[in-house]
Formats: structure tokens, sequence, C-alpha cells
């Protein structure tokens, strides 16, 4: 079984069930697989085959779940990419990715004419319409990509409603998701259709998800949170989707109104906002009946004062792309426990180790290593960490954590140096490599403080060659290299940064001397 067939199912058994609402449109399982089902004979009149790589740059929209579930039908494998990466963040992807197709919003056309002559492998770029506020497409002709751009509407109508699509394999790769190495450059997690199936399932099975539920899915689709909780486990269960074009409370209490929905998947960030929105009543949520976090550890207090204030239990749990990426939750037939990520999900192994691979003794903290069907087939053309990932069946997370007397998990820090902004995560080595290439920068250190809004921010201290570099400066420098999410909240320049005696950084001592600067 695949998501894309198990679709077929529930909309062959339960054709006028509706799939989503979107812009308070609504879309019937029966209308939702029949446009899956012609885009994926579209892509195939265009000579897209099984195996190829296509990149999603979508938001929220149908957009997403029409050309994720038909080039899953059709066999391709999909890359969701954040569409407001930089033009180098995209590319590199692109080209590491072997990407032959880009699907994405008429607003990326200038992007996609900036870009296409130094992507020679891509040969199509879909775009899919935004009226009545999208992008001009009176002179698409002008451009010189015209030639590659095809419109989202035209696949789909050029496709065939009785294409069968392709045999599947368990095994083979069906999404690539790129995640933020310490390397520097983000790295290609290969899930397979069993990873994504099985995940998606157990999930859907243990939060006990059925074709009563009305999930919002508020957050990102191309991160592997929403993929699998807010998006296929909702599809897989026969339920309704609310899908938010970008989360914001207003939206979140006016759904809660007029939608009454029962599942609320969110990162801590959007627990606080809705928490501290002046205008939620409580009365617009009565209707849920679980709320989920993950993406980052949910601050006890937030969440006994969420609870108290909509009277609905938050389910946190821990995840990672590779592992397609639930692996604990929360039960909800027995207490749960705040600041806990929950006990094994139900065909997902979980064990705390020692650095010699041996499972330590209960309440001791090690490295959290996983197993179960859900793990990553390994990394799109990186052996090594392949290797280093993945030893005798098992997931090595570079997660520190302990487990109680009662299968109860706890993270006890993220990967070493790990920044997590808005359930984000961001890696200072990648930010330091873009910084480290203005040409008025010493050195550079970056680190991450607490933050009330993003739970944390990025920080930079700078060691400057020239005097007259000022904060502005460099911040305009990072905004053309990396994405918002990134970009450091503070830039301190420092005259030495403090180094060990084997030259190491002491990026400890740096968050401590910030820390106490900002509570002064």
């Amino acid at each position: 079984m695949n998501l894309s067939s198990q679709l077929h199912e529930i909309a062959t058994r339960s054709a006028d069930k509706i799939a989503y609402y979107f812009m308070d449109q609504a879309s019937t399982y029966a209308e939702l697989d029949a446009a899956i089902t012609k885009f994926a004979s579209g892509l195939e009149k265009l000579g897209v085959k099984q195996g190829d790589h296509i990149a999603l740059l979508l938001g929220n929209s149908p957009h997403f779940v029409i050309s994720l579930y038909g080039a899953l039908r059709l066999g391709v494998t999909v890359i969701p990419v954040n569409p407001i990466y930089t033009a180098d963040e995209i590319g590199y992807i692109l080209k590491n990715g072997d990407v032959k197709m880009v699907i994405a919003l008429d607003l990326a056309i200038p992007l996609a004419e900036k870009m296409h002559q130094l992507l020679p492998m891509v040969e199509h770029y879909v775009y899919c319409e935004t009226n009545p506020n999208g992008t001009d497409l009176s002179d698409l002709e002008s451009l010189s990509v015209y030639p590659k751009l095809k419109s989202f509407t035209s696949v789909v109508g050029s496709g065939d409603i009785h294409f069968q699509g392709q045999e599947l394999h368990e095994d083979d790769v069906a999404i690539i998701l790129y995640t933020s190495g310490t390397t520097g450059k983000p790295k290609g997690a290969m899930l397979t259709h069993k990873n994504l199936y099985s995940n998606a399932k157990d999930i859907g099975d243990y939060l006990k998800m059925n074709e009563q539920d009305r999930v919002i899915t508020a957050l990102p689709m191309f991160h592997v949170f929403c993929l699998t909780v807010a998006l296929n486990a909702p599809l897989l269960s026969g339920a309704t989707m609310l899908i938010v074009p970008s989360f914001s409370p207003k939206e979140i209490f006016r759904l809660g109104r007029e939608y009454q929905p029962t599942v609320f998947a969110g990162v801590p960030t959007m627990y606080n906002f809705l928490y501290q929105y002046p205008d939620g009543n409580p009365d617009d949520l009565k209707s849920l009946r679980l709320c989920i976090s993950g993406g980052a550890s949910l601050p006890v207090a937030l969440l006994k004062n969420f609870e108290e204030k909509f009277k609905v239990m938050i389910s946190e749990g821990y995840g990672l792309s590779e592992a397609s990426p639930v692996t604990c939750f929360n039960p909800l037939d027995r207490p749960r426990k705040p600041g806990s990520i929950g006990t094994n999900i139900l065909t997902v192994e979980n064990k705390v180790v020692d650095e010699l691979g041996e499972e330590v003794r209960v309440g001791e903290v090690g490295e959290l290593i996983v197993r179960g069907p859900n793990v990553m087939k390994g990394y799109y053309k990186m052996p090594e960490e392949t290797q280093a990932a993945l030893r005798n069946g098992w997931l090595f997370t570079g997660d520190l954590a302990r487990m109680d007397e009662e299968g109860y998990f706890y993270i006890v820090d993220r990967k070493k140096d790990m920044i997590i902004v808005g359930g984000y995560n961001v890696f200072p080595r990648e930010v330091e490599e873009v910084i480290y290439n203005h040409p008025d920068v010493v050195e550079v250190a970056v680190l991450g403080i607490p933050d009330p809004n993003q739970g944390e921010a990025v920080v930079s201290y700078v060691v400057r060659k020239n005097p007259n570099l000022t904060e502005e400066q460099l911040l305009s420098y990072c905004k053309d290299h990396l994405a918002k999410y990134k970009i450091p909240s503070i830039i301190e320049f420092i005259d030495e940064l403090p180094k060990n005696t084997t030259g190491k950084i002491l990026r400890r001592a740096l968050k401590v001397q910030l820390v106490e600067k900002v509570g002064k």
C-alpha cells in the first residue's frame, strides 16, 4: 500500500466526502483524486518518467496536494523546497537533487527567468496561477525561459482521467527532504513509499484520526511535520483538511468559529501566538479534541497556560526528517507528561545509547537512536553521511535524550549548536559560511538565544576587518544569501572571539555573555 493508492480507495468509497476546504472553497475526495490522476497523466505527456525528480516551490494550497500525489502516482520523486529560500539556496537543491521539473507559483517566474540558464537539467517550469493578484502573464513570450514554461491548468487539462499510474514499489524513493547539515550544505533525506505510508498510517491510528475529523493544516506543507501529521495522515484517514495559506491567529479563530475543527497541529510559536492573541475567544476553538505540538520543545508553562485557557490537551511528540518524521508521541490513553516527547509510536522503537552504541540505564542521558519502517533509505549522493547516520539498522539522531521508568522520552538538548527558529532548524555553520564570505569580515561565530516569539533567535558575533562595516550593511548582505528565518536578529561586533587552547571558539562563553547583556 502507498499514499496514492490509499487516497484513490477512499475516493472510490467516499466520493462525496469533503477532502479539503481552501479559501472557503470545498473539494471532494472524488474531485481531488480526479485532479491527481489527470495531473499525473499530464506529467507523463510532458516526458516525465518514473524515477525522475521534480521540485515543489509551493505554499499551502491545493496545487501542492495535487502536485505531490500526482507525482507519486506516476512514480516520480518529489523534492519539496521552501519557496522563501534565496536563489542560491534553491539553486543548490535543484542541482544537487537532479531536478527535471519545477512546479511553483507564477510569482516565481522571474526567479525561473534568472536561474534557468544555470540549470540546464530543468526541462519544464510549471507555474500555478494565483489570479486575481498574481504575476502579469501577458508578456511571457518575451522571456528566454518561455519555451520551458507550462501552466498548471494546462498540465491538468491535458491529462487522461483514465490514467492508471505506474506500479510503485515500497522501497522506491518517493520524496527527498533537504535538511540543513553541519557541513553547511543541506542533505537530502531519501524517504520511500513505505517510509511515508507507514508513518502517516501510524500517526493517524495513534491519534485516532477518522472521517469525522477536520484538521487545520496551517504548518508549511513543504515541512515534514505538516507533510505527515497534517496532510498525509488526514487524507489516509478520510478526514477533511482546512488548508491555511499561511498561519495567522485571526484566521485560525475564524476557522474555529465557522468550520468546527477537531485537530490542530503546530510548533510552539504558533501556540504562543494563539495564546497571546488579544481577540482570541476560547469558545471559537471549543470543537478541538486534540492539539499536536512538535518541531521544538514546548515550554511547560505555555503548555499548561494554553490548555487551561482553551480546555484542550496538547500532545507533544518528536521527529526528524530522516524518520518521516515521527518516532514518539505522548499517548492519548495514558497520563501525558509535560516536558516529555512521549513514548514509542506503534511500529517505531526508540533507544538511548552511549558513545559505543550500548543502551544506557533508565534516567541516564545519551544519544537517541531510532529504528522502524519510517527510517530513511539514506542521504542522496552522500554515502559517507549515510553510513554515519545509519548503523546496524538504527538511525542515530544526534539528539541527547533520557528515558524514564515508564518508557517516556525527554530531549535534553538538540543537536549540537543547532538553533530552532519558529520550528525551523538553523545550523550556525551555514550562517557563518555566508557571513565569512563578506570581504570585511575576519571571524564570525553564530549561536542561538531564547526568544519569546520564535523559540530561539539567531545571534552573530563578528570580528570585522573594516571598522566602518555596520550592522545594517551586514544584515543587507545576509538577506541576499539566506532565508528570512536564518538571518541574525542581533549582530555584535567584537575585537576577538574567545577560544580554547586548541583554537576552538567557545560558543558557550559568548552565549553567557549575551544572555547577561540582554538581561540587564
